[in-house]
């Protein structure tokens, strides 16, 4: 009995002297066994390792990547236009053991406080030697790259392999936002200006090309008009000379019908002319003095107009005697008509009743 009391809390002892003595590196983490705050092994390997129970202890620190979010900060670029840059950096712990030596014990919060430092200065070197219009363009790629490369090597002094950095934001300062947004205003009214100038300047040069040609088309048209008028011009004065030199008579009496037909027409039905003027020859009666029931004479030279049967309309002191020399042109088989208004063209070129005065009434 005295035995198993005993031998009971030895074998608790030495259970958990065993267990202490036993730790499990997992493949996410490496491990470092410190023996009175100085490091005398590194587990990088996963799986079971042994320490030395009561004297020496284990820290363990994470093997994946890891990622730092800088604060945001402000750099002034050689064109002194300042901009707010927000950006971030992946890194991983490769050496572990310079890591603890160089953050002791203050683990990886120690580490970002440090490297928040380092990407900072890499940062404003690197940005304040290009302008902001470089930043803010697709060539910024390079320059993040510049920074990762600036800061490798302090970097590697405590441990840490930089993966990469990136810039999630490049803005103005607040108070020069206001500015720039008038200023970026101004461009845009600028250039829209500039394309409406030149949007007019085309509208005028087709205007002006739309013009041109068509006064051009109608110069052309107008000509080809003037050609064909003057084709039928001739051609109509050849015809009239070839009538008049075929029937100089006959021209003359229609030319007077339609003199006739153009003075007499709508209210324009009284003239006043000189009873020898020309323009009444086929006006003219050939009536002579003579008592009632007896026939006209006709002068001599000159046939009369009028049937033998038919009485004068006019008294024999008014009637003017037609010249001896003119015959009249109405065909032998048509009457003329008894008496036709002035106003009114006849059908066929027949000479009208002549008027005896010098006024013709309609």
């Amino acid at each position: 009995m005295k035995k198993s009391a005993i031998l009971l809390p030895v074998v608790v002892v030495l259970v958990v002297i065993g267990l202490s003595s036993v730790f499990i590196v997992d493949e996410r983490e490496k491990a470092l066994v410190l023996q009175f705050g100085r490091v005398v092994d590194v587990k990088e390997d996963p799986g079971l390792a042994f320490k030395i129970p009561l004297i020496q202890d284990v820290v363990r620190y994470d093997d994946r990547i890891l990622s730092r979010d800088i604060d945001p900060l402000e750099v002034t670029p050689l064109d002194d236009r300042r901009l707010v840059v927000d950006a971030f950096a992946r890194f991983r712990i490769t050496d572990v053991e310079r890591f603890r030596q160089a953050v002791g014990a203050g683990g990886v919060t120690a580490a970002e406080t440090r490297l928040d430092s380092i990407l900072r200065s890499q940062t404003r070197e690197i940005l304040g030697s290009v302008t902001s219009n470089e930043i803010l363009s697709a060539d910024r790629a390079a320059l993040m790259l510049r920074i990762r490369n600036g800061a490798i090597d302090e970097a590697r002094n405590l441990g840490l392999e930089i993966i990469d950095v990136r810039l999630k934001r490049t803005d103005l300062p607040r108070e020069n936002l206001d500015a720039t947004f008038a200023r970026m205003r101004a461009e845009r009214e600028r250039e829209a200006a500039d394309e409406i100038a030149r949007g007019n300047e085309a509208a005028q040069r087709i205007r002006a090309q739309a013009e041109r040609t068509q006064v051009e088309i109608v110069s052309d048209a107008n000509r080809q008009a003037d050609i064909v008028r003057g084709e039928a011009d001739a051609r109509r004065n050849a015809i009239y000379a070839e009538a008049f030199g075929s029937d100089p008579e006959f021209f003359e009496f229609y030319r007077s019908l339609t003199a006739y037909e153009r003075a007499l027409r709508g209210n324009n039905s009284t003239m006043v002319l000189s009873p020898n003027s020309e323009f009444f020859n086929y006006l003219k009666s050939a009536t002579p003095t003579a008592s009632a029931g007896s026939a006209p004479s006709t002068p001599a030279g000159q046939a009369s107009s009028a049937p033998a049967d038919q009485e004068s309309s006019a008294p024999a002191e008014e009637a003017a005697p037609a010249p001896a020399d003119q015959e009249t042109t109405a065909p032998a088989d048509q009457a003329p008509a008894d008496s036709a208004p002035a106003d009114e063209t006849p059908a066929d070129p027949a000479p009208s009743e002549q008027a005896p005065s010098g006024t013709a009434t309609e």
